[in-house]
């Protein structure tokens, strides 16, 4: 296994614009580095209930919410490597577990309950979910062009910057093209910091100095929300000229 399936650690979350983000990345070029993905571009589907529970918990902001995707690096094809993940989060801790599998037999396990062909207790846990919202299928396409960064010396520090935020409901499929409705306002660049314990110190200072302040963002809420102004809006102008 190349790739890392179970990560425990806290994502705090910071919109910025592109001027910000290139004062950080100048301020602390000594600190960090291009992780092994470097510049890659993300794309997910989100599986949710028909009346998108999942998605409406996540705005909430309870103390415990959970989500299952399936999500490539790039365009998939249907025997790409694809990440089957479930991502819990916990008074502020995430928790995510994940499997590389086939797009074409991950869909398959989601959609028809077809063998995986492997075994263990993240495939476990996922079939749990699985039971628990019977009725799960495909609801949002989200991508994203994403550039990541690791500390030089914090092992455990990741810092991603995230632009082109695009989200559809139709074509749900990991092979297709990044297409979509914005999310983000133009200019606009979601930084996420991941860490397993405290912040470093010189992090938190460089951010203060910015003015940059931690912010509560979910991409797939923030989809939903935008879905469901969109139906509201077509369901009002249907009125207006009924």
């Amino acid at each position: 296994m190349d790739y890392q399936d179970v990560f425990k650690r806290y994502e705090l979350k910071y919109l910025l614009d592109r001027k910000q983000k290139e004062r950080i990345l100048c301020e602390a070029a000594d600190r960090l580095e291009a992780d092994r993905f470097g510049q890659s571009l993300v794309c997910n589907i989100y599986f949710d209930t028909p009346d998108h529970i999942l998605a409406r918990r996540s705005l909430e902001s309870p103390v415990y919410k959970e989500k299952l995707r399936l999500r490539s690096y790039g365009r998939a094809r249907d025997d790409s490597r694809v990440f089957l993940e479930l991502k819990k989060k916990y008074k502020g801790v995430v928790y995510k577990r994940r499997i590389g599998v086939g797009e074409h037999a991950a869909m398959d396990h989601l959609l028809k309950g077809t063998p995986l062909g492997q075994q263990g207790q993240i495939v476990d846990e996922i079939d749990y979910f699985r039971h628990l919202y019977p009725d799960l299928a495909p609801k949002v396409y989200l991508s994203y062009e994403r550039e990541a960064f690791c500390g030089r010396q914090a092992q455990d520090l990741r810092i991603t910057f995230d632009e082109h935020i695009l989200w559809r409901q139709e074509n749900l499929s990991l092979c297709s093209e990044a297409y979509g409705t914005e999310i983000l306002e133009p200019g606009e660049v979601l930084m996420e910091i991941k860490i397993a314990s405290a912040m470093p110190l010189w992090l938190s200072r460089l951010l203060s100095e910015l003015g940059i302040f931690k912010t509560s963002f979910s991409k797939y809420g923030r989809a939903y929300g935008q879905m469901m102004q969109a139906e509201e809006n077509g369901e009002n102008r249907r009125r207006k000229y009924a």
